[in-house]
């Protein structure tokens, strides 16, 4: 069998993606004995978190402006892009949320941007139910997805379940 038909090991896939952080202006790294890899967001501070064993594919990408990223996928299924500031996921799927409507790549600093949307919302004279509805569900799906992924997003689910508390005592 020849070499190129072979997947590549998790070892040099591992070195194609700190490779790519290392030239990038907003992300470090942070490799484990453990086999465990850090790579930090500069821009909200947040941790992406993986096994290199997990590791099957990191494809070379350009977007429309011409900006490389790299695609990289795991043996799990999971799949995350790495831009030069950030790592981007798929949103998860939620029940009655339509999904054509959301990017379909997102980054952790989006929850933030939702989170204003649903405050800015909740706080207007003219509050409409369903308009704060779809932007809970679309703050639950982008928070799934970065949990799925292997973002650690304790904080920002706390600031789920105080936005759940502050909307029911603004219904009740």
């Amino acid at each position: 069998m020849s070499s190129s038909s072979e997947p590549q090991k998790p070892s040099s896939l591992l070195t194609e993606v700190l490779n790519f952080v290392e030239k990038s202006t907003g992300l470090e790294s942070d490799v484990k004995e453990t086999g465990f890899v850090s790579i930090k967001q500069a821009i909200d501070g947040k941790l992406f978190k993986f096994d290199f064993n997990d590791l099957n594919e990191v494809l070379q990408r350009v977007d429309s402006e011409g900006k490389s990223f790299i695609q990289v996928n795991f043996s799990s299924g999971k799949k995350v892009l790495f831009t030069d500031t950030l790592v981007g996921f798929k949103p998860k799927e939620m029940v009655g949320l339509d999904m054509g409507k959301i990017p379909r790549v997102v980054t952790t600093p989006d929850l933030i941007s939702v989170l204003e949307a649903i405050e800015e919302s909740l706080n207007a004279d003219n509050i409409s139910e369903g308009e704060v509805e779809i932007l809970k569900k679309v703050y639950h799906s982008i928070l799934s997805g970065g949990e799925v992924v292997g973002f650690d997003l304790s904080f920002e689910r706390k600031w789920w379940s105080r936005l759940l508390t502050t909307s029911l005592r603004a219904s009740a």
